[in-house]
């Protein structure tokens, strides 16, 4: 039998597609709780039902006629914030729109294509289903958190600028200052960190990386489950943003001090060390991985590479993804930090190492970097 209406989770899907609307109903109304309440052909449409039927969770276009719909996400976070996920093209403009969405207060992002009926979307629809339930759940937190970050507020959004036609940023958004908060000294050797991530990371990465000091004396790689260009796109904003170098990793990149490697889209990230010398290895294998990039298979590679002279961190995420690779961690005597509960979006990948005993200290995501620089 059907949950009954009140039990439903009330979706308002926004696209200028008929097609994609009745795509993405369809896929969201395979789950007996979530009812798609209303559609909407463009962003100001949307806008005004978001005021009058107050759903639950709006998923929404980022090229409309009329207004677009990153004018339509500010116009709701300022308005009546409500959790918003982007409908994405894989393009480098796409991926710049969505960064910026993310920045605004999107809290997660659909690929286009994985909206059609398709052997993709039968592959993640279970998980991205689950995704839409927790962050639904969890929307009050959620909108009260991300309210309180610059982007929200009226200056911020109106000094906002386009994306360009070269698919770059005109604007990004400025790390956060640093917390005045000082941890001691930890007695622990680390020669690298390995961070991993995924729904609601990029933001995360943003608060994190930027407040690595200039001087960081290790290398540091990232897992952030993300399609092709959207990596590229991502680490373009955080090296713009940051002290340390922060780039796409490619075929043999060198593991250096103050460099931040992000795992491409579509591919493995993972480490082969020769004595002090190590380098970045980019893989489509393994095949049979749910996701690509893959915190396990990068997280664990990193264990064997540096044993006990690692440190993990996670951070936001859907599911389990790196408890494997975290447990190689611990059992090589590394240290791992998890983000808390209140600051992810989705408290998944965080919740499951710490549930398994695997951290070490749970910080806010504000406190992140204080942790990493604490060991040196």
């Amino acid at each position: 039998m059907a949950e009954s209406t009140a039990a439903q989770i009330r979706i308002l899907v926004v696209d200028d597609s008929a097609f994609m609307r009745k795509a993405l109903t369809m896929m969201l109304e395979s789950d007996p709780m979530i009812k798609v309440i209303a559609t909407a052909r463009d962003g100001a449409e949307g806008v005004e039902k978001v005021k009058r039927l107050k759903p639950d969770l709006v998923t929404m276009d980022i090229e409309m006629p009329r207004m677009d719909g990153l004018t339509a996400l500010r116009e709701i976070m300022l308005s009546m914030p409500t959790p918003v996920m982007m409908i994405s093209s894989l393009t480098t403009d796409g991926a710049n729109a969505t960064l910026d969405a993310l920045e605004l207060g999107a809290v997660d992002f659909i690929p286009k294509q994985l909206s059609y009926v398709s052997l993709d979307i039968v592959k993640i629809k279970d998980e991205l289903l689950a995704k839409i339930k927790d962050i639904v759940r969890r929307k009050t937190v959620l909108m009260k958190r991300l309210q309180s970050r610059s982007a929200f507020r009226k200056t911020s959004a109106t000094q906002r600028t386009s994306i360009g036609r070269d698919g770059r940023s005109a604007a990004a958004v400025a790390p956060p200052p640093p917390r005045q908060r000082v941890i001691g000294k930890r007695n622990h050797p680390v020669s690298i960190v390995i961070v991993g991530s995924s729904t609601g990371g990029p933001p995360a990465l943003q608060t994190v990386i930027p407040r690595l000091p200039r001087n960081f004396p290790v290398g540091v790689v990232v897992a952030q489950h993300m399609p092709p260009t959207f990596t590229k796109s991502l680490a373009e904003r955080l090296n713009q943003l940051s002290q340390v170098q922060v780039k796409e990793a490619t075929h043999g990149d060198p593991i250096e001090p103050g460099t931040v490697l992000i795992a491409p889209g579509g591919q493995h990230l993972t480490v082969k060390r020769a004595g002090a010398r190590a380098h970045a290895v980019v893989s489509s294998q393994p095949e049979t991985t749910l996701y690509k990039p893959c915190v396990d298979v990068t997280s664990t590679s990193v264990a064997e590479a540096y044993g006990r002279a690692t440190l993990g961190v996670m951070l936001t995420g859907m599911g389990n993804n790196g408890v494997i690779g975290f447990e190689r961690i611990k059992s090589k005597g590394g240290v791992v930090v998890a983000q808390s509960e209140a600051t992810c979006v989705v408290y998944g990948m965080p919740r499951a190492v710490i549930e398994a005993k695997l951290a070490d200290y749970v910080s806010s995501v504000e406190d992140i970097a204080a942790e990493i620089v604490s060991f040196f």
